[in-house]
This record gives structure tokens, C-alpha cells and sequence, in this order.
């Protein structure tokens, strides 16, 4: 019952998984779109019942990464007829599935120089959305992601900008976004963007960073950094008088702390644009007897913020989390091409 409490608030909730079970069950609940990744897509491989697919693409001859991205690109497309009826009754306004480029071209270890990740993840963005009426490309607030944006909007691509930690990360991103989409040839009737805010990350950052915030301020910085930044949403969109919400994705919204309500962010954030959550989070929230109501543009004292703001560097924290957020971006792309090279050794064994 809370499930339905939370979007009557006025939030629209997202599952963060493309699990088949999952998406079922959410969208029962009232889940009206998804997000994917690599981790994501290697716990549902390491359930076992995606065999039939990977013997599949293994018998066609398809390299490691090649089955990464053709699995990915399926458990998206089953994805996207599930919640294709949402999109039609909401006009393209909700029921949409995130489809994240490759993290590696995000990769530390092994850089690509920015015009070339540039370059590839607005080749990659035309590829993956080709054809596709509900399905939003994921793009990183780095330094080549949002070099990518204006030309990917120009192009008429749906856009989740992820990876925001700051104000900073979000204005150059809507920034693009919007220099792009005056650029479409087709108008900007089916023009939609969204914007990931990482919440909880931030509260994780300050907590070790930050020990001299006050109690009332330490745990809250990842809310008010988020409430501030959806505001600025709010303000700069309310004239454009255009056919679609352009919204924030509140992400990073499971809790870290094991003394945490399993509900902090999401009671927080309740009441406005999209919640992305995770399968555990939303299954949390679903057993909450206390309904939710609007929060999302209730700040804390001003007591509180005064402390936030003399104490947080907001580029000094920015810096920090997309150096960790990056390396998190990559890694679990890694992993996953290393499943599957273990399990093309496995059903190979097996026949």
C-alpha cells in the first residue's frame, strides 16, 4: 500500500533493475518505467536463466562484448513493451527504459581521450535509440558525456544525464540538453530529458569527509543538495511552456547506513518527478504502513543549510564522487564481460 502512497504523493516510480520477475511484480504495484546496468544485467546472468540466450549467442560466433550489449539490449527491449502502454497513455511523458552506454569509454585505467569518447557515445546514442519510441539513453555528467549532449538532443534522442553529484554538473547538462533541442528538426513536441541526482552517495562522502557538520546536518546534505537542484528544475522549466516534463531522477536512493530507515530518501524526496529505486528499496517502501506525503519542497531550518554551506565544498565534493562514481561507472562493466567469458567457457564444458 505505501508503493501507492508514494506515487499518489506525486512521485513517479522507477524500478533500478531489468530483472523480468521484478519489472512484473513493480509494475503490478504501479512502476511506470526502469533503469539498467551492467551490474544489473550480471546478477540476472548469474541467475542461470539466461543460458538459452548466451548458448545462443555463443553458437552465432558473437565476441564477449558483443553478447554484453545484444543481452542488454533484449532484457531492455522485454522491458520497454511492458511499460510501452504507459508511454502511450502519458503522450511520452513517462514509461520509459534507460539504456546506459558503454561505461568503458569512462574506463581510468585505460582513458580514451575526450573528443573520441565524445565522438562515441553520440555515435553509440543514434545507435541504441534507433527505432526505439521508449527508451532513454543514459549518458555520464563527465567531461565527454556532456560535450555529447547538445548533439544527442539535436538528434532527437530521449537523455537521463547520470552521475550528478552538483549544481554545477546539472546546469551544464540542462544547458546542452536544451541548446540541442532547440536544434531538432521535428520540434520540441516529443522533446524529454531527465537528470539523475545521486542522493545517498553525497550523505556517505560528507559523513567521512564532512565530521564536523552537526548532527542535524550530517545525513541531510544528499537531500538538501537534491532538493536544491530539483528547485532549479522547477524554476528554469516553468516558462518553456513545452508538451513534456523535463525531470529529475532521484538516485542512490536506497540507504547506506545500516541504522537508516530503509525509507529516509524516498519519504524526502516524495512528491514530485521520478524515483528510480531499487528492487529491495521499492519492497521496503511496499510493507511502510506510514503513508508518504509531498516533501520534496521542504527544506530543513536554516540552521541546518547555514552549517551545510559554510562546511561542504560543493566542487571539492564533486571532484571526490565522480572520481569514485567513475570507477564504479567502469568496473562493473569489466566484471560483467568477465561472467560471460567464464560462462562461454561453462556452456562450451557443458556441450
Amino acid at each position: 500500500m505505501s508503493l501507492r502512497s508514494l506515487i499518489d504523493s506525486g512521485t513517479k516510480v522507477w524500478l533500478d533493475s531489468v530483472d523480468p520477475d521484478a519489472i512484473r511484480k513493480n509494475y503490478a504495484a504501479g512502476v511506470t518505467g526502469v533503469t539498467s546496468n551492467p551490474i544489473i544485467v550480471s546478477d540476472l546472468i548469474k541467475t542461470g536463466h539466461f543460458d538459452t540466450d548466451l548458448q545462443r549467442f555463443v553458437d552465432s560466433g558473437h565476441r564477449d562484448e558483443d553478447i554484453a550489449w545484444d543481452l542488454t539490449n533484449q532484457l531492455v527491449c522485454k522491458a520497454q513493451e511492458v511499460f510501452f502502454p504507459v508511454w502511450e497513455q502519458t503522450r511520452g511523458n513517462n514509461g520509459y527504459v534507460s539504456f546506459e552506454l558503454d561505461p568503458l569509454l569512462e574506463d581510468v585505467a585505460h582513458p580514451v581521450p575526450t573528443a573520441e569518447a565524445t565522438r562515441r557515445y553520440i555515435a553509440l546514442g543514434r545507435k541504441w535509440f534507433a527505432g526505439h519510441k521508449n527508451r532513454m539513453i543514459k549518458v555520464p555528467a563527465t567531461e565527454a558525456g556532456l560535450a555529447a549532449l547538445e548533439e544527442l538532443a539535436a538528434s532527437g534522442i530521449t537523455l537521463n544525464v547520470t552521475l550528478i553529484f552538483s549544481e554545477r554538473q546539472y546546469l551544464l547538462s540542462r544547458a546542452a540538453i536544451w541548446r540541442g533541442a532547440q536544434r531538432r528538426t521535428d520540434g520540441l513536441t516529443h522533446f524529454k530529458s531527465v537528470y539523475s541526482i545521486f542522493v545517498s552517495r553525497v550523505d556517505v562522502y560528507t559523513e567521512k569527509n564532512v565530521p564536523s557538520l552537526t548532527p542535524a546536518a550530517q545525513g541531510q546534505v544528499g537531500i538538501v543538495n537534491a532538493k536544491r537542484i530539483w528547485q532549479l528544475n522547477q524554476t528554469f522549466w516553468q516558462d518553456k511552456q513545452l508538451p513534456l516534463q523535463q525531470e529529475m531522477i532521484f538516485a542512490s536512493t536506497g540507504t547506506k547506513k545500516p541504522t537508516d530507515p530503509p525509507d529516509k530518501y524516498v519519504r524526502a524526496l516524495a512528491g514530485a518527478d521520478i524515483q528510480t529505486n531499487p528492487p529491495a528499496t521499492n519492497d521496503a517502501v511496499e510493507n511502510i504502513t506510514i503513508p508518504f506525503t509531498r516533501q520534496v519542497d521542504q527544506l530543513p531550518p536554516q540552521s541546518v543549510l547555514a552549517d551545510i554551506d559554510a562546511k561542504v565544498d560543493q566542487q571539492k565534493m564533486e571532484t571526490v564522487l565522480m572520481d569514485e562514481g567513475t570507477k564504479k561507472f567502469a568496473d562493473p562493466q569489466h566484471a560483467l564481460l568477465k561472467l560471460i567469458a567464464e560462462k562461454r567457457a561453462t556452456l562450451v564444458t557443458a556441450k
